[in-house]
């Protein structure tokens, strides 16, 4: 097969195959194998695995590679429950042992601090999902109406490793059963009115008063989700927190390391639809809260009605500004940050260190900008107290990371 036009052919020949040892995994999940120094990447192996690989491209610092053949394979492979791993682009790890993957996990963020902010810094074991089958509560399939009415239309996810190409999935194994048992409906519905172009379709699943899960397709449908004695309710296209199942034991550390005696006031920055600001309330005085959707904010407002909470207060603003009007002590307040996956920014953080509150609650999405964010915590003079990764998604290269910091004295 001749390579492609922009193919590097150096320091491997296009489709050459190689004999690999895997070393570790990449935070993509991608397994890392060294020839003579120089770095591969290939999908689908596990550390300590023998692997037949087929280099595809030559990039300046390392190459990338099919996998072809596994020689020997790591006892922690297991056999993967869906029939499209490998082929769908959502899961990287249905091939490796639910234990190997909390392991590899907490050593994700282990590595990202050691490498990232120069810190060697004990990492709790990651907590594992209650459920890690059937716990997401939404989808997003996605499908492009096809040229010729009788081309087959796949509603799915993307394919693996391709950016437009649409894979079809009739059932995912990691999403709720209601939903899987929505989805031969939504998808034959989708095909019989596929619109002009095409698009992406919604399914999430909503708690009604007796507990029972129902599924909403309508990105403008109220629902409802539990945590404790909680109800959130929140327009089905918007942000919440995906995986019901380990909600509770999620936001139960939270609680737990933004609460200390001398701490009677709580900032709640990119507060959402009110998660973390309404589960705490109990425990402090005053609650300040922000977040820059102004949809959620009003979520976040009628939430704390329903809940019979009175003493939180919430600004639809961009999340440094909450620090305009505060008069709580700084010495007396804990700071709660669930910033969405690009991290802090700047003004935030510059905000954060002067007002140097007694703690911080720092919960992230994606570790790696987490870290970067750590680093100018610490040289502001923040300290490190605990690290705890949660896995919200299991089968998935995906980590949730908590980090608790002691404000400068």
């Amino acid at each position: 097969m001749r390579p492609p036009k922009k193919f590097r052919p150096e320091p491997f020949p296009y489709h050459h195959e190689l004999t690999l040892c895997i070393d570790s995994l990449t935070n993509l999940g991608m397994g890392v194998a060294r020839v003579d120094g120089w770095v591969v990447f290939v999908p689908y192996c596990l550390p300590g695995e023998t692997v037949k690989a087929k280099v595809y491209r030559n990039e300046k610092n390392y190459s990338l590679a099919d996998l072809v053949e596994v020689i020997e394979a790591s006892p922690d492979r297991v056999a993967p429950q869906c029939p499209l791993f490998t082929e769908c682009g959502g899961c990287q790890y249905q091939h490796f042992s639910y234990p190997a993957q909390l392991a590899w996990k907490t050593r994700q963020v282990e590595e990202l601090m050691k490498h990232m902010a120069g810190m060697s810094f004990p990492v709790n074991p990651c907590h594992p999902s209650p459920q890690q089958w059937g716990y997401r509560s939404k989808i997003t399939p996605h499908y492009q109406k096809p040229r010729d009415t009788e081309e087959f239309m796949p509603i799915g996810f993307l394919a693996q490793g391709r950016r437009s190409q649409i894979l079809d999935v009739p059932q995912c194994p990691i999403a709720m059963q209601s939903i899987n048992l929505a989805l031969p409906a939504v998808r034959e519905k989708t095909r019989c009115n596929p619109g002009k172009k095409g698009g992406t379709l919604l399914l999430r699943a909503t708690v009604d008063e007796a507990g029972n899960r129902q599924v909403e397709t309508d990105n403008n449908a109220i629902v409802t989700e539990v945590c404790g004695s909680l109800r959130y309710d929140f327009l089905a296209g918007e942000f919440f927190q995906n995986n019901p199942f380990i909600l509770q034991e999620f936001v139960g550390y939270v609680e737990q390391q933004a609460c200390l005696p001398e701490t009677k006031f709580l900032i709640d920055a990119y507060c959402g639809s009110g998660l973390f600001a309404l589960a705490l309330a109990k425990h402090f005085e005053k609650i300040a809260a922000v977040e820059v959707s102004e949809a959620a904010i009003n979520w976040a407002r009628k939430n704390a009605a329903k809940n019979g909470i009175t003493n939180a207060s919430f600004l639809a603003a961009s999340a440094e500004a909450i620090f305009a009007d505060i008069t709580f002590p700084a010495a007396q307040t804990t700071v709660v940050i669930d910033p969405p996956r690009k991290g802090c920014t700047q003004e935030f953080l510059d905000q954060l260190i002067a007002f140097r509150p007694r703690r911080v609650v720092y919960v992230s999405c994606d570790p790696a900008t987490q870290v970067r964010d750590l680093a100018i915590l610490r040289d502001a003079g923040f300290t490190l107290a605990a690290v705890q990764p949660f896995d919200l998604f299991p089968h998935t290269r995906h980590v949730e990371n908590i980090m608790t910091f002691d404000g400068p004295i």
